[in-house]
């Protein structure tokens, strides 16, 4: 089966492994990336952002990081782990995926127009007339203490009732309706070179609120399942 994926502000459908919404994703990356552009700008742009990443989160080659769960498959470390960020325990949730925490920055609503301003296409406009009642951005960048680490991104958009929660979500959840924007890596986190592809995401109800996380690596390398996994987790931290 095919997925919503969030990228540049839109929500965008990928479909099946081998399918041609996959291909043609696949090639659209290919064309940037040969013409120096994209996410990272071909060999040099990955070196330079590798290069800054790690700059910024040093700290990161201590070989510091306690394995809670050791010899667990990942799927148990990342049950346990968003039950820990459930409770509210974000350090026992990451060291149950064998990660620490880096560098946290939390963002709130300060002004009624807030939610409007992060927001893009049909979904500010449903933000428009639907105003939230509360905005809560956080970005997180986590580390293996090994030198791989990755940026996390929790968006929580609160509104008056449950039902309006509900209807922002099937807004949101359409292709090209656009988004409500992370916060900005390089600007918050000091990470320059890095942004969120969107292809790791986890969104889900939260009472009267929707929660909406991305993961993506920043240095290093994580695997496609792990990503996953920090993005579940982190859906269900308490932003703060």
């Amino acid at each position: 089966m095919g997925r919503w994926i969030t990228k540049d502000g839109k929500r965008i459908y990928i479909g099946a492994k081998g399918t041609g919404a996959v291909a043609a994703a696949a090639a659209g990356l290919a064309i940037a990336a040969g013409a120096g552009g994209g996410v990272f700008g071909g060999a040099a742009g990955e070196a330079g952002t590798a290069g800054a990443a790690a700059e910024a989160l040093a700290g990161n080659t201590a070989g510091d990081v306690a394995d809670a769960l050791p010899g667990r498959s990942l799927e148990t470390r990342r049950a346990q782990a968003r039950d820990s960020a459930e409770r509210g325990k974000a350090k026992e949730a990451w060291s149950r995926l064998k990660l620490k925490e880096l560098k946290r920055e939390v963002r709130r609503l300060e002004r009624e127009g807030d939610c409007v301003a992060a927001a893009s296409g049909k979904v500010r406009d449903f933000l428009a007339r639907t105003p939230c009642t509360s905005l809560d951005r956080m970005l997180l960048a986590v580390g293996d203490g090994h030198g791989n680490a990755a940026v996390v991104s929790v968006v929580r958009v609160g509104f008056r009732s449950a039902k309006q929660a509900r209807d922002f979500e099937k807004v949101e959840a359409v292709q090209g309706s656009g988004d409500v924007r992370p916060l900005e890596i390089a600007a918050v986190l000091g990470i320059a070179g890095v942004r969120m592809s969107g292809l790791h995401y986890r969104s889900r109800p939260d009472g009267h609120a929707m929660v909406v996380a991305e993961a993506d690596t920043a240095t290093g390398h994580f695997d496609g399942p792990t990503l996953d996994a920090l993005a579940d987790v982190a859906a269900y931290l308490p932003v703060r």
